[in-house]
C-alpha cells in the first residue's frame, strides 16, 4: 500500500476509509468500476451482434458495491458470487479477456467456454464460482469458511446474494451455522429492489434484510450500495471481525441494476421515472465526483483510466475471438472434477 490518501487533503468530511487507502488504491478501485461497466456494456452489445448465446444477468449500476465489498481481499480470501457475478470476479481479480472467452464459449475461457455467464470461478484467485441457484452460493461460503477454520487459517469468505435470495431457506440455515461456529464469512445481500420482477416490498416480511441478522445473533448493517466509502468500510469491519474469530456478519447493499433482470426482461413492473431516478446515483459518477472534491483524482487521471480501460476491454473481445472453440470430442470433459 502507498502513501496514505490522507495525505492529500485536510477536509474534516474526508470519508475515514479514504485516511486508510492509498490514492494508488482508490484510483484502483475506480478502475475495476470502470472495467465492469464497459465488460458488460460490451458483453451486452457482443450478444445483440450474436457473438453471446443464452441469456446474462447484468449488474450495471451496482459496481461500488462489487468493488468495495471485494477491497480488503487478497488472493488468500474467497467470494462465492450469483447469477449477476460479473462485478464480484473483477473485484477479485479476474482478466476480462478470459471473461469475454467464457462468455464466447471458447477454450480460454475461466471454465473452457462451459460455464458461461452465470458460472465463471477461478479458485487459483479465491473465485469459488458464480452459481445460477438463487442462494445456491451461501451454504458453500460456510463450507469455506468452515474448512478454513479448521485449518487455522486467517482468510475470510465473502457470499454474495441478492434480496430474492434472503427468502430461501439456504439462507437462514447459512446464517444459523455459521453465527453458531462463528465462522469467519461475511454475508453481502446486494438488494437491488427487484428478485426478478418481484418488488422486495411485495415479497419480504422486513424492511430491511439486514434486520435478519438480529436472528442469528450477528451484527446487520445497512449501507448505500451505490456509494463505494459505504461498502468499503463496512467490508473492512466485517471481515477485520471475522478474522479476530468473532464470526459473521450480515451486510446490505442498498443498490439498483439499471438493466432489466436478465436480456429477456420487457422491464414492465418498473417506471421510467424510478429508473432515471437511480440512473442520477450512477456510483461511478459519485465515486469519481467524490475523489475529484477531495483532491484524491484529477479529470486528466479519470480520462486516462477511462482510455485504459477501454483498450484493455477491446483487447479483449479480440482475445476471445481468437481463441479456439472447444473440439466436439471433449464435451464431456472439464465439466466435473472428482
Amino acid at each position: 500500500m502507498t502513501q496514505p490518501a490522507a495525505a492529500a487533503t485536510d477536509s474534516p468530511n474526508l470519508p475515514d476509509i479514504y485516511r486508510r487507502l492509498s490514492t494508488q488504491d482508490l484510483h484502483g478501485a475506480l478502475r475495476k468500476m470502470l472495467l465492469i461497466r464497459r465488460f458488460e456494456e460490451g458483453a451486452e452489445e457482443a450478444y445483440m451482434r450474436g457473438l453471446i448465446h443464452g441469456t446474462m444477468h447484468l449488474s450495471i449500476g451496482q459496481e461500488a458495491s462489487a468493488v468495495g465489498a471485494t477491497m480488503p481481499l487478497s488472493d488468500a480470501d474467497y467470494i462465492t458470487s450469483t447469477h449477476r457475478g460479473h462485478g464480484h470476479c473483477i473485484g477479485k481479480g479476474a482478466e476480462v479477456k478470459r471473461m469475454f472467452a467464457e462468455f464466447f464459449g471458447k477454450e480460454d475461457g475461466y471454465c473452457r467456454g462451459r460455464g458461461g455467464s452465470m458460472h465463471i470461478a477461478d479458485p487459483s484467485r479465491g473465485n469459488l464460482g458464480a452459481n445460477g441457484i438463487v442462494g445456491g452460493g451461501l451454504p458453500i461460503a460456510v463450507g469455506a469458511a468452515l474448512s478454513m477454520k479448521k485449518q487455522g487459517k486467517d482468510s475470510v469468505v465473502v457470499s454474495f446474494f441478492g434480496d430474492g435470495a434472503n427468502n430461501e431457506g439456504a439462507f437462514h440455515e447459512a446464517l444459523n451455522m455459521a453465527s453458531i461456529w462463528k465462522l469467519p464469512v461475511v454475508f453481502v445481500c446486494e438488494n437491488n429492489k427487484y428478485g426478478m420482477s418481484t418488488s422486495t416490498e411485495r415479497s419480504t416480511a422486513v424492511k430491511n434484510v439486514a434486520e435478519r441478522a438480529a436472528a442469528y445473533s450477528m451484527p446487520g448493517v445497512i449501507v448505500d450500495g451505490n456509494r463505494f466509502a459505504d461498502v468499503a468500510t463496512a467490508a473492512f469491519e466485517a471481515t477485520e471481525r471475522a478474522r479476530r474469530g468473532e464470526g459473521p456478519t450480515l451486510i446490505e447493499s442498498k443498490t439498483y441494476r439499471i438493466r432489466g433482470h436478465s436480456r429477456s426482461d420487457r422491464n414492465r413492473y418498473r417506471t421510467k421515472e424510478e429508473i432515471e431516478a437511480w440512473q442520477g446515483r450512477d456510483p461511478i459518477t459519485l465515486f469519481e465526483n467524490e475523489l475529484s472534491e477531495f483532491g484524491l483524482i484529477s479529470r486528466d487521471e479519470i480520462a486516462a483510466i477511462r482510455d485504459d480501460v477501454e483498450r484493455e476491454i477491446a483487447a479483449a473481445i479480440e482475445f476471445a475471438k481468437e481463441s479456439p472453440s472447444p473440439s466436439p470430442a471433449d464435451v464431456t470433459r472439464y465439466v466435473y472434477t472428482v
